[in-house]
């Protein structure tokens, strides 16, 4: 049987009505602060919706059924897509005039990266600003839908165990239709947007640097209005305790968000997820405020001439970092990369882990960890008692076999594509620190690297070609590996 292209067609028209629309936000915000954008920006939204609306007529009567093969191009090629379009606002208005700058910073955005090539953020107008913080958000609320909905039904990567424990069949579904999975925690999505955005403003942020830095936590994103992202506000230490919340909180299974506004507390005690995800950036955070306590000399923020010495704003900064890193948001407040090297190691290797499954965040995940790391242990006991069946356990269900094969599976591919990331960074003439920050940093999309793409710098200095390869990273990083790999196998597009 062939590829239901018609709906494969209609569903990216569907998706570019859908960008015009945030574009046209984007161009109201633009009037309201009248940047010289709106006319550039709406030009930008109306071409969008143009083409997405002709490829929605065209593509009318459709048979109503996506298969597995739809579902990976869908996915794929949505983010793609999405991404193509999301240029537009850039290239029309002159913001970012070069194309591959400007799909590097899209792609950066859609994926919730957070990587930039943009060398003065503050003299950017208002509405492109406001754009770039759309693309994040419009990328986190994508994932959410992605990790609920439709992962799970491609058996992606581990994310079966994820459904079984909550959308899907079961006791601890939220709703027994898809939809109205995705509307609540779609629900829950913009009123952690909203609840931040006022937060931030009665802490002292300004309206517009409020809703740009939500946009941006919630989706685990990264990008600032300012410069010096969040160091700008070094010497309001409220402001950075709001952010460090939702971004632990953005980095949490959404759906246990869910159960707690239900008063299922319990049920989030009892997550082995949400426990070690909790003791891993407590432990973290802990050692690194000692080590930048007691190394004050190194630890000055290289955005604010504030040193690190006293006990609060070493907490404050550790934390900060290592909650930004894990949960692979990319604010920064300092230049961790100057902590000794020893914290330098620590936060390459945060970079790996990710936050929760079901979160914006994107890394390899903690549940991942949590079952290679039961099943690495398990070995042992195997080896003494080959004929024993002993399965993995996690939140005190078995874990099927396919699906640790599966994690594993994941993991080695991870790996081997930031091997093969760096390797190509490298061949592109960046040295060896830079290169495998880079391919860590956009696989993992956590934003700032180490060397040359440090949060001191940014990915402007990368080769034409190193931009068009870290926006591949970032977008299989972002889309769990699997679901862009598979496009390039030639089996995938064999008829069946």
């Amino acid at each position: 049987m062939g590829l239901n292209s018609r709906i494969i067609f209609h569903l990216m028209g569907l998706l570019l009505l859908f960008n015009g629309g945030f574009m046209l936000l984007a161009a109201l915000v633009s009037g309201i602060y009248k940047d010289g954008a709106t006319l550039g920006i709406t030009l930008a939204a109306v071409t969008t919706m143009f083409v997405g609306i002709i490829a929605m007529f065209f593509t009318r009567g459709h048979k109503k059924e996506v298969k597995r093969k739809e579902g990976y191009i869908i996915v794929t090629f949505g983010w793609i897509i999405m991404a193509a379009s999301g240029v537009l606002p850039y290239l029309i208005t002159g913001a970012i005039p070069n194309i591959t700058d400007a799909f590097f910073e899209t792609m950066s955005g859609y994926t919730t990266t957070g990587a930039s090539i943009l060398n003065d953020i503050e003299v950017m107008p208002k509405g492109i600003l406001f754009w770039r913080s759309l693309t994040h958000w419009i990328g986190g609320m994508g994932i959410i839908v992605l990790a609920i909905a439709i992962l799970p039904l491609l058996g992606i990567g581990g994310m079966q165990l994820f459904a079984a424990e909550a959308p899907g069949p079961g006791g601890d579904k939220l709703h027994p239709r898809i939809t109205d999975t995705a509307k609540r925690l779609w629900f829950i999505y913009v009123g952690y947007t909203l609840a931040e955005t006022l937060l931030l403003r009665l802490a002292g942020m300004s309206f517009f640097d409020a809703i740009n830095h939500s946009l941006a936590t919630l989706s685990t994103g990264g990008f600032s209005t300012k410069n010096a992202s969040i160091a700008f506000w070094n010497d309001q230490p409220v402001i950075q305790y709001i952010i460090i919340l939702f971004m632990f909180l953005a980095g949490t299974n959404f759906v246990l968000s869910y159960f707690a506004f239900k008063g299922r507390v319990q049920k989030i005690l009892k997550d082995e997820e949400f426990r070690f995800y909790s003791l891993f950036i407590a432990l973290f955070a802990l050692l690194a405020a000692v080590v930048v306590y007691f190394q004050a000399d190194v630890a000055v923020s290289a955005y604010h001439p504030q040193v690190l010495g006293d006990l609060e704003s070493s907490f404050r900064h550790a934390l900060f970092q290592v909650i930004a890193v894990v949960t692979t948001t990319g604010f920064v407040t300092a230049d961790f990369t100057a902590w000794t090297p020893f914290l330098t190691v620590c936060f390459f290797g945060l970079m790996f882990a990710g936050g929760s499954a079901g979160s914006t965040a994107g890394g390899i995940k903690i549940m991942r960890h949590i079952l290679i790391i039961k099943n690495g242990l398990l070995e042992f006991k195997r080896t003494l008692h080959p004929s024993a069946i002993i399965p993995v356990r996690y939140n005190d269900k078995t874990v099927t076999e396919h699906i640790v094969y599966n994690i594993i599976a994941f993991f080695v591919l991870y790996m081997l594509l930031f091997i093969i990331g760096a390797l190509v960074l490298g061949f592109l003439g960046l040295d060896f620190v830079t290169a495998i920050g880079g391919a860590a940093s956009s696989l993992g999309n956590v934003g700032p690297a180490f060397g040359t793409l440090s949060p001191l710098n940014n990915f402007s200095g990368l080769p034409a070609l190193g931009k068009w390869w870290c926006g591949f990273l970032m977008l299989a990083g972002r889309l769990e590996l699997f679901t862009v790999l598979i496009l390039i196998t030639p089996y995938f597009w064999k008829r069946t």
